[in-house]
């Protein structure tokens, strides 16, 4: 299948969706609004809904299903960007193209704004009103996306990053970290489409948990090579950011040549969890190689 017109897809659909449940940017508290929405809507490929309506189609479900766990996991993407763009954490300017949000706003404004979003992540699902999800699957859903993003998922791993700076660690130190920090919010992603549909069996779910634990590092190995052989402007964010903190990647351990070499070995070890499904996880597998075939 041809990957591009699914992911404008994804992006049209997830962005529609983003849109109806975000707070109007008015009233009181319209700083803020202004700054959850200029923060989720000014842009990002979408790669996370994505991942969460193939894993849908992948188990023969209509597209639809997957709207909740879309919206709920690009919400969370969009907090974490946030807050790692802070300056007691990366201390970014760019995100997108755009002024971080503390840059376009202020850094109070950035840390309720990325909390608030955290928190709409969680009620997306639970009110969600389409009774297409079980009772028992929203809350397993939520218990995953809760997983995903705490002390054992995005905030370990960005914990770990942090302390990490200017410090060596070995390649296993390094896969741990972005296990956490980038692989537990994909594999939230397929979890929850999958538990979406109420359908997945356990042999299913394990599949979508090996596949999105190597297309994570995949990710996360072509941003740290994007890091060295990107643009700013193409990139959207500070090219070289990674470098100039002093910060463990792939790249700074493996060398530039074999960082490709790995990331190829875990795009192919991501297809080969999938064999377990026919054709209709296509999207999934193009989407895994548009993973590594990305140029920002």
């Amino acid at each position: 299948m041809q990957i591009q017109p699914f992911i404008r897809q994804c992006q049209e659909r997830s962005n529609l969706f983003l849109e109806q449940c975000l707070p109007p940017a008015e009233g009181d508290a319209s700083r803020l609004y202004q700054a959850m929405r200029y923060s989720v809507l000014n842009g990002g490929k979408r790669l996370r809904p994505a991942l969460v309506y193939a894993t849908v189609v992948a188990l023969g479900n209509p597209i639809e299903k997957g709207d909740a766990a879309a919206c709920a996991v690009e919400l969370t993407h969009s907090y974490s960007l946030i807050h790692d763009d802070l300056p007691a954490m990366d201390d970014d300017d760019l995100r997108r193209g755009q002024p971080t949000c503390h840059i376009a706003y202020d850094e109070a404004t950035a840390i309720l704004a990325g909390d608030a979003l955290q928190v709409l992540a969680f009620e997306v699902i639970a009110d969600d009103a389409s009774h297409a999800i079980s009772d028992v699957n929203k809350l397993r859903m939520l218990k995953a996306l809760a997983q995903s993003t705490g002390y054992n998922g995005m905030v370990a791993g960005q914990a770990i990053d942090l302390y990490s700076v200017g410090k060596p660690l070995s390649l296993e130190q390094l896969k741990h970290m972005h296990n956490c920090k980038t692989g537990a919010l994909i594999k939230a992603c397929v979890t929850l489409g999958a538990l979406a549909t109420n359908q997945a069996t356990q042999e299913q779910l394990r599949a979508f948990e090996t596949f999105a634990i190597s297309i994570g590092l995949a990710f996360q190995i072509k941003d740290d090579i994007l890091d060295v052989e990107g643009d700013t402007q193409t990139l959207g964010k500070s090219q070289g950011a990674d470098l100039a903190l002093n910060k463990p990647t792939y790249t700074s351990i493996l060398g530039l040549e074999q960082a490709k070499q790995e990331a190829h070995e875990q795009h192919q070890n991501a297809i080969r969890a999938l064999s377990i499904f026919g054709p209709e996880a296509d999207a999934l597998r193009e989407l895994a190689t548009y993973i590594i075939e990305r140029n920002r």
